[in-house]
């Protein structure tokens, strides 16, 4: 059962998301104090929260501050009466996973939470699936030490682009999306867009390619993100 900490100042938005989630199975903890909030993130082993932007006693943006400070890596979800970009991408770059405007409703933040718990059990399987070695042609890569060979031709990758290829390789013959690519190698300490995705593949095959133009290794596919194969 996953375990949800909820930090909302406001009585009855609380209990109405503790009722629902715990509907929906979840065990919760509601705080209304953000000190409170707080200290229960850095002392429960909690999996997600839901914090609440504005807070009596101190403002939600300084409570992911100190826990991404203690470099706990549990993802927060930020709930806010505020709209503007500007404070959405302040929450995103201190360490939120995900933002939902109020008023909103019960069902969408149960799916953020579902969707975010999945980007996380995602990001963590990769993460443990390390690759040490792996030959493809006349390619060699060293995952460990970070070196690519051609025959005798050093490739110039840099230690995320080998991440990057590592994951496609994992994924070999499957269709490998943008966001997948985000969640897993960016993961959520970063606030990189789905252009990001296509500079980092343009640079891996001009270094695996023989034709970076015409790739036999890291295809495109129309409409859905990219996938590497090779007999």
């Amino acid at each position: 059962m996953k375990k949800v900490l909820v930090i909302e100042d406001e009585k009855n938005i609380l209990k109405g998301l503790m009722d629902n989630l715990k509907a929906e199975g979840f065990d919760v903890i509601g705080e209304s104090i953000g000190k409170n909030g707080l200290a229960t993130a850095l002392g429960e082993n909690v999996d997600l929260i839901l914090l609440d932007l504005m807070l009596p006693d101190m403002s939600g943006l300084d409570i992911c501050r100190e826990i991404k400070k203690k470099k706990i890596s549990v993802p927060i979800i930020m709930l806010t009466a505020k709209s503007k970009e500007s404070d959405k991408i302040l929450g995103l770059e201190l360490g939120a996973d995900d933002y939902i405007t109020k008023p909103f409703s019960v069902n969408e933040v149960i799916a953020r939470i579902r969707a975010v718990l999945r980007r996380v059990a995602v990001h963590d399987k990769a993460k443990k699936e390390k690759l040490e070695n792996y030959e493809f042609d006349d390619i060699k890569v060293d995952f460990v030490k970070y070196e690519a060979w051609r025959g005798k031709k050093l490739l110039k990758l840099s230690k995320r682009e080998f991440e990057v290829l590592e994951y496609f390789i994992k994924r070999k013959g499957e269709v490998v999306t943008r966001n997948d690519l985000l969640d897993v190698v960016w993961g959520y300490e970063t606030f990189p867009t789905t252009r990001t995705v296509d500079n980092f593949v343009a640079r891996i095959r001009k270094q695996i390619e023989k034709k970076p133009a015409d790739p036999q290794y890291l295809l495109s596919i129309r409409g859905a993100g990219y996938k590497f194969t090779h007999d």
